[in-house]
């Protein structure tokens, strides 16, 4: 699983209720919200095993469980489907989720793709197969996020909103010089604290948008950094995982360096730089740990270490 996954996973837990809200108009009156949802990441690996299975390299998908709000308990399976590139066979792929996924649960289920790539011809919303007098239509929702209008995503009161416009800044991203990006993504950051949203979504969303915008220059991920703390009023200042990835990086040259005048200039450099690549890792961990509330498994993928290591950093700051 790549970071852009994990960061989807994460804030489709974190916003499911506005996710909701967002494609079906009288969610609340649908759903009973209070009850929560259950997300069956476990039942749905067991559909599609990540290994030996033709939809190893799926892209990201959810499966959750909603409760709605009528007199008799039932509930129905919401799979949501994120797909960031062009792909033929994306159609009949979300079928067959469909049918595994109801041959095991027998209930109704409704599916959405979000679809973020930059390619804006492709936009499936359903599969069909007809052969000798047997036909078969299956129609899903699709969300195109280059299609929608930057305007009413900004206007909308919807945390939704806010992740489909990080999306479409992060897909302008080639176009855009390092100094245009870091303005539209600050804006993006003061627009999102303007919202009335509940302050741990707004965290959740800051977390997102910081981490899937990723700057090329470790001192514009800095100054972005410092913009950041500014805005949110915080007392500590943590770097980015991007600048802790540089400056241990080059801390650990730095070390090698000074080692090498007395050991050997190679092997001082290969010490400092396996040093500092401890010390990248660690300080990756750290910060994530105390500035999301990503879980062990989340941070591991992110920051590209063992799920031991994250846990053992926690304990050692608990």
């Amino acid at each position: 699983m790549n970071r852009d996954d994990t960061l989807w996973k994460a804030i489709l837990e974190d916003i499911f209720d506005d996710f909701l809200r967002f494609f079906i108009p009288n969610a609340d009156q649908v759903f009973d919200m209070q009850r929560g949802f259950v997300f069956l990441d476990k039942e749905l690996e067991q559909l599609f095993p990540p290994e030996g299975d033709a939809f190893s390299n799926r892209s990201v998908d959810k499966l959750v469980q909603v409760f709605t709000r009528e007199g008799e308990e039932k509930w129905i399976l919401v799979h949501v489907e994120v797909q960031g590139y062009a792909d033929a066979a994306f159609a009949e792929r979300m079928f067959i989720y469909f049918a595994r996924i109801f041959d095991k649960y027998r209930r109704p289920i409704t599916a959405f793709s979000i679809l973020t790539d930059r390619n804006s011809a492709f936009l499936p919303t359903e599969y069909r197969q007809d052969f000798l007098g047997t036909s078969l239509v299956y129609q899903f929702n699709s969300y195109k996020i280059l299609a929608q209008d930057t305007a009413e995503l900004a206007a909308s009161d919807n945390p939704f909103a806010a992740v489909a416009l990080v999306v479409q800044l992060a897909l302008q991203k080639k176009k855009l010089t390092e100094e245009d990006l870091f303005s539209l993504k600050l804006s993006l950051a003061k627009a999102l604290l303007t919202k009335s949203f509940d302050k741990q979504k707004i965290r959740q969303l800051l977390n997102f948008l910081r981490y899937y915008i990723r700057f090329e220059e470790a001192e514009t991920i800095t100054k972005f950094d410092q913009a950041l703390d500014q805005l949110t009023n915080r007392q500590q200042t943590m770097g980015l995982e991007e600048f802790l990835l540089y400056r241990e990086r080059k801390a650990g040259l730095e070390q090698g360096l000074e080692q090498g005048l007395e050991q050997g200039l190679e092997q001082g450099l290969e010490q400092g730089i396996e040093k500092g690549r401890i010390g990248k890792s660690r300080a990756v961990v750290v910060n994530m740990i105390r500035q999301t509330a990503f879980s062990d498994d989340q941070i591991a993928d992110l920051a590209e270490v063992n799920v031991d290591f994250v846990a053992q950093v926690r304990q050692e700051l608990a």
